[in-house]
């Protein structure tokens, strides 16, 4: 079964900038639908930028178009999301998903398999 692990959070000032990463194991990321999505404290969790299987479609949440990019390594069987300008709005706990229908069907309920998340932090 594909399990996924994301890496790359941290600690970073408003500004900033970070790289997640979702490595993939157990499958293939070129047969899912991957998405990033974001829980912060007390809020529910909201998609973020999804990526199709080809890799040649994507889509963003509309407070982080402009300042996220996701993409995505076939060779390295992961997947990554570039964040630039983050902001303190930005602080959540990121994960990563895969679903195996068809893009852009990257909602919380669509997607099969999740990462266990990666906490990305951006003081005020």
């Amino acid at each position: 079964q594909l399990q996924l692990v994301e890496s790359g959070g941290g600690l970073v000032q408003p500004g900033g900038s970070l790289r997640l990463s979702c490595a993939a194991s157990g499958g293939i990321v070129d047969y899912y639908v991957i998405g990033w999505f974001r829980q912060a404290p007390g809020k529910e969790r909201e998609g973020v930028s999804c990526i199709s299987m080809s890799g040649s479609d994507t889509n963003y949440v509309d407070s982080v178009k402009g300042r996220f990019t996701i993409s995505k390594d076939s060779h390295e069987n992961t997947v990554y999301l570039q964040m630039n300008s983050l902001k303190p709005e930005d602080t959540a706990v990121y994960y990563c998903a895969a679903a195996q229908g068809s893009f852009p069907y990257c909602a919380v309920n669509d997607m099969d398999r999740w990462g266990k998340g990666t906490l990305v932090i951006v003081p005020s």
